[in-house]
């Protein structure tokens, strides 16, 4: 009851532009989608064969900046749960779950699960692939410990922070909001990665790793649109066979008994042969061509062939007696008259 209650609210909200603008794989976006992922095998590449980012890592990490400036840490204790998955999927989702209520389409939602699942899959995969440690569990000065049964490289909060805050600018209807929306998510993207080098939690190259991971999933988005569509699509009619059964199940199929079975095809009965003579003959009038009576024969209604009953041949039977009826007030006639009677008898 209360479904049906949400939908009749939802069909009385008015069409809000939501679909107009759908990002697509323009020349731009291409370009910065090629930039991004550029700078993120520039950045693994650099851990491996370079040692300056390594040794920039281990300098400001024996700096230890939350010991240089501590009366920030209270506040970047919280600031930096803007970068972690759980609290911020929430809250996005919750904004744009009102924003798919309040425009009838899911589209919002769905970007969403879209870019945590690439995100997760892209950030996951290469963590666990390269297993380095944290600098609070670091084992060898200038040593970039990978495979060493880690999981930080690149910076999940950072990746996590450009994705979920960027989704609200990938969404937004309107370039005014666009431009304000990217300003607000570059912000929490770069203090939460500043955050997580301050605490001592990722070196800086996990954090240039995690930039660099959350853009390429932002700029990746307009080739899945085309799924987002068909997975809004499939959703909207499973809605609306609940609407119309009351069940999200397929209709199920009729009875083997009960299905139709196959057309027997019946021949049909030879017309009766016409004698001769007998034809029907079309007049046509005098006006116009012989074709004008030929085509208003064509034009009459066909009616199939119906079978004649036979009638049984009998010979015919000749009548007895007279076909006049009797006449109650005539005498009969038993012997002919003689004129001279017939004639007194007119006379009188």
């Amino acid at each position: 009851m209360r479904t049906n209650q949400i939908f009749a609210r939802l069909e009385q909200e008015p069409e809000r532009p939501s679909n107009r603008d759908v990002p697509r794989m323009s020349r731009t976006r291409t370009v910065l989608f090629g930039s991004a992922v550029w700078f993120y095998v520039a950045i693994v590449a650099a851990v491996f064969v370079s040692d300056h980012l390594v040794r920039l890592d281990w300098q400001v990490m024996l700096f230890r900046p939350y010991k240089q400036w501590p009366e920030l840490h209270a506040f970047l204790d919280y600031f930096v749960v803007l970068g972690q998955r759980g609290p911020t999927a929430v809250l996005v989702a919750a904004w744009l779950g009102w924003r798919s209520w309040r425009q009838r389409t899911l589209r919002p939602l769905l970007a969403l699960g879209v870019a945590l699942l690439l995100l997760n899959i892209t950030v996951g995969a290469v963590k666990y692939g390269l297993g380095r440690l944290g600098p609070h569990y670091a084992t060898t000065v200038g040593s970039a410990e990978m495979w060493s049964g880690g999981d930080i490289f690149p910076s999940g909060h950072t990746a996590n922070a450009v994705v979920t805050w960027g989704i609200l600018a990938y969404l937004a209807t309107t370039p005014r909001a666009r431009r304000v929306l990217s300003v607000v998510a570059a912000v929490f993207a770069l203090g939460v990665g500043a955050t997580t080098v301050y605490l001592g939690t990722h070196w800086v190259s996990d954090v240039l790793l995690g930039w660099a991971a959350g853009l390429v999933v932002l700029l990746a988005l307009p080739w899945f649109e085309p799924a987002i569509a068909t997975v809004e699509a499939w959703i909207f009619a499973l809605r609306a066979r609940y609407r119309a059964t009351g069940s999200l199940a397929p209709r199920p199929l009729p009875p083997v008994g009960a299905r139709t079975s196959p057309l027997v095809t019946t021949r049909a009965p030879a017309p009766e042969k016409v004698p001769h003579g007998l034809e029907p003959v079309i007049v046509s009038s005098g006006h116009g061509s012989g074709g004008q009576s030929a085509r208003s024969a064509e034009n009459r209604p066909h009616h199939p062939a119906r079978p004649h009953t036979s009638r049984s041949e009998r010979s015919p039977v000749s009548p007895t007696g007279s076909r006049r009826p009797p006449h109650s007030d005539r005498a009969p006639r038993t012997a002919p008259l003689g004129p001279a009677t017939g004639r007194g008898r007119a006379g009188g």
